[in-house]
């Protein structure tokens, strides 16, 4: 039996798929007829996840204007000022320029109150199906809908869905990235992974503003408030995992759990904990010993471009499916829903969804119309984990650098912020200031004292380079600069190239 044909399937009812459901149906189309949208989730119980929680001011302002900024409302979300970067124990402040504000909230309360204005919509049909395959025409390839299976009792027949557009929208596990990328998909790259718990009623080192704290050895760990009593705790472990994690993580996770749950916590209290704000260890004790440990993979996923004869007719990815980024930076979510908003603006102008033609120059139009706010948070969120995470002398110059380039303030805070924050979108800005930051590292490394052990003596002592230091230093600076070069030239030539 044929499906009721829609104008447009979303396969995924997350941050991207409910947004763009709500967006498209509430929007006035060129032809004065509205959309009628099939959104399809697997399941729609409200998920439990580490990440998305955070949303920066501009994915906050995306959010405004597609209407949606209620969706904070009544879910306990807190509003977030700004950040503290943490090194050694001492924190620089960082807040947001012109008193702006980001939310944080519990992830799956936000995603639950997307889909309750997605089912509001008018011309929203939301179904509770596992989708299976694409449906594609024998004769041209094109992709003409999907086949799932309901949600219900007893259900096992796959049932097809048509329409004139599919957009998939299922996050960063997609089943279908491939088939609709074709020859140009691209594998994403693991970079790390985030482990998280929650801890309860402690004191950040600045209210209301996200921590980040340098860790040495090891990636960078977040903390943020996602409730009046909670906060997200996040602890970077970096890919390759430690030779004594590797197995338990792999083949280890299902079979002998219990192990890797101690070897973790035992991880955490030994090298993770020591490093961190004193008002957050008995806190971190107590959620260790009655939480679970959850962890996420960090990939990273450039935007390759779609709509071209590589790609399937007919469909495209959108959001975690197609573009990933590091999470450090909280940007993903920002990213979707700008995404959303040029797609809503751009798809209400095309008379006829089935004509690739006119949705091929749509797409591209799109991909470069998001690409000054993508490309900054992209290569900005790999970069400064590359610095955060620091695991060799060059990149430990270039660390330290970047925090006392923040003690600076002014500008050197306003600037970083602002490419962060989503509020000036800007590549360029990014450029000046990352290679900023790596000059005022090498200045830093020649006139800031440093430690070095004497003879006699265990213990190390600060010490001011002196002239007899620099011969090493021109050499070592060289390699910081190097070092610069090859974390940033590759993330802008990826962004550029695709």
């Amino acid at each position: 039996m044929w499906s009721t044909p829609y104008d447009i399937i979303i396969v995924g009812a997350g941050v991207a798929g409910a947004a763009l459901a709500h967006a498209l149906s509430t929007s006035k189309r060129l032809n004065e007829k509205p959309f009628r949208i099939c959104l399809l989730e697997r399941s729609l119980a409200e998920p439990d996840r580490i990440v998305g929680e955070l949303l920066q001011p501009g994915g906050y302002g995306a959010l405004q204007k597609l209407g949606l900024e209620s969706c904070t409302d009544g879910i306990d979300a807190v509003p977030v000022r700004g950040y503290a970067v943490v090194l050694d124990g001492q924190p620089v402040h960082i807040p947001y320029p012109d008193a702006r504000e980001g939310r944080s909230f519990h992830h799956g309360r936000f995603i639950q109150a997307l889909r309750s204005k997605a089912k509001q919509a008018p011309g929203v049909e939301v179904i509770e199906a596992t989708v299976s395959e694409l449906i594609e025409c024998p004769v041209t390839g094109r992709i003409l809908g999907v086949r799932a299976t309901r949600k219900a009792e007893g259900a096992v027949e796959k049932e097809p869905f048509f329409a004139d557009l599919t957009i998939v929208a299922d996050g960063c596990f997609s089943n279908f990235r491939s088939s609709v990328m074709g020859q140009a998909a691209i594998k994403p790259a693991l970079k790390s992974h985030f482990v998280g718990l929650i801890l309860e009623d402690i004191q950040l080192p600045i209210d209301k503003h996200g921590t980040v704290v340098l860790v040495k050895g090891h990636g960078p760990v977040l903390l943020y408030q996602i409730g009046t009593h909670e906060t997200r705790i996040l602890l970077d472990v970096k890919a390759p995992l430690p030779n004594d994690l590797k197995v338990s993580f792999n083949f280890f996770l299902v079979i002998c759990r219990p192990i890797v749950i101690v070897l973790l916590q035992q991880f955490i209290i030994d090298e993770i904990l020591p490093q961190l704000p004193s008002s957050v260890h008995l806190a971190l004790h107590r959620a260790l010993d009655k939480d679970r440990l959850r962890r996420m993979p960090n990939s990273f996923l450039p935007p390759a471009e779609q709509g071209g004869h590589h790609t399937k007719e007919g469909v495209f990815l959108l959001g975690d499916a197609w573009n990933m980024r590091h999470p450090l930076t909280g940007g993903g979510m920002m990213v979707a829903f700008n995404d959303v908003v040029i797609l809503r603006d751009l798809l209400t102008g095309v008379r006829d969804l089935s004509n690739w033609k006119e949705m091929a120059r749509v797409l591209h139009k799109w991909h470069w119309k998001r690409k000054a706010l993508a490309s900054t948070v992209n290569i900005l969120s790999l970069a400064l984990y590359d610095l955060f995470g620091a695991d060799d002398e060059y990149l430990e110059v270039l660390r330290i650098g970047c925090f006392k380039y923040f003690e600076r303030g002014g500008e050197c805070i306003n600037g970083p912020v602002s490419l962060l924050s989503g509020i000036v979108p800007d590549p360029i800005l990014l450029f000046r200031h990352f290679f900023a930051v790596a000059f005022y590292s090498i200045w830093v490394m020649f006139t800031h004292p440093y430690p070095r052990t004497k003879r006699g003596s265990s213990k190390p002592v600060m010490v001011v380079p002196g002239y007899d230091d620099y011969p090493y230093l021109v050499l070592k600076s060289i390699s910081v600069f190097w070092t610069a070069c090859i974390v940033f030239g590759p993330l802008m030539w990826t962004e550029l190239r695709w």
